[in-house]
């Protein structure tokens, strides 16, 4: 782990490999740690870099405002590159594509994965399932909230627990209550939002797009996936990835990584 200065915050990050740069932005129930299973699998041919984002595992949270796309391009400076493919999971997706809004200049390709997107809106049959699946939880318990966003997101709602390894259940369980510490004290920061979001431009990203999703995913997500891949100009849509919910490259790394690998080399030409 190395920790480096971007917009007056330390990020925290792993990096290995060499060759076209890629980034990883974790879920915003996970930090860095959820990509173990492609850092070694992408270094083969890329540099890889896994990062916290700001308050998110070991990175600072400085109380001054800031954006997360702003920090993910100050990255890119701190770390003298001029360019690199984005990688995202969940809201780690929706800072990736904010970027490439924000910064189309400074992003070769974006991979999706699960993605949320800014400015997109739950649909009524999302809420009816967290309700049905989670119900009322109280927000300062950190353990009975990871407990049900785990449940909703990591087992899904077409999956009993039983159905998933139990060792992915605990590592997402553990992640998801530092990621909810984390968010409780981001909520004391102003952090600023991409204006417009990302919702109606997705016709902005010129760059090559991968997007992906689990089968066992909530709907609305594969909704958005379909809905970029319709959207994006160079947008690619791969099938649904059977038995893999919100966490698929954590899941089910292998076919990640093989899409992931058919696609960056090309992508960053």
């Amino acid at each position: 782990m190395t920790k480096i200065e971007v917009n007056g915050a330390r990020l925290a990050y792993d990096e290995t490999g060499s060759g076209s740069p890629v980034v990883l932005l974790h879920a915003g129930i996970a930090d860095r740690r959820m990509w173990h299973a492609q850092l070694d699998a992408l270094a083969v041919r890329h540099r890889v870099i896994a990062v916290d984002l700001r308050g998110y595992g070991e990175s600072e949270l400085p109380s001054t405002a800031f954006a997360h796309h702003d920090d993910v391009a100050g990255l890119l400076d701190a770390l003298d590159l001029p360019r690199a493919a984005l990688v995202g999971c969940s809201f780690g997706g929706a800072v990736a594509i904010d970027t490439a809004l924000a910064y189309p200049a400074r992003v070769s390709a974006l991979a999706l994965l699960g993605t949320a997107v800014s400015g997109h809106e739950w649909s009524e049959q999302t809420n009816d399932l967290w309700e049905s699946l989670v119900g009322e939880v109280d927000p300062e318990d950190f353990a009975a909230t990871a407990a049900g966003e785990v449940r909703f997101w990591v087992v899904g709602p077409e999956r009993d627990r039983a159905d998933v390894d139990p060792n992915l259940v605990a590592f997402a369980t553990a992640m998801d209550e530092r990621a909810l510490a984390a968010e409780l004290a981001l909520s004391a920061v102003d952090i600023a939002e991409l204006d417009p979001p990302a919702s109606g431009r997705l016709d902005e990203l010129t760059m090559p797009v991968l997007v992906m999703a689990g089968a066992a995913d909530v709907p609305d997500i594969r909704h958005l996936a379909d809905r970029i891949a319709a959207e994006a100009p160079h947008a690619v849509r791969l099938p649904d990835v059977p038995d893999a919910a919100h966490l698929l490259p954590l899941e089910r790394p292998a076919p990640v990584n093989a899409a992931l690998l058919d696609f960056l080399p090309a992508a960053q030409g």
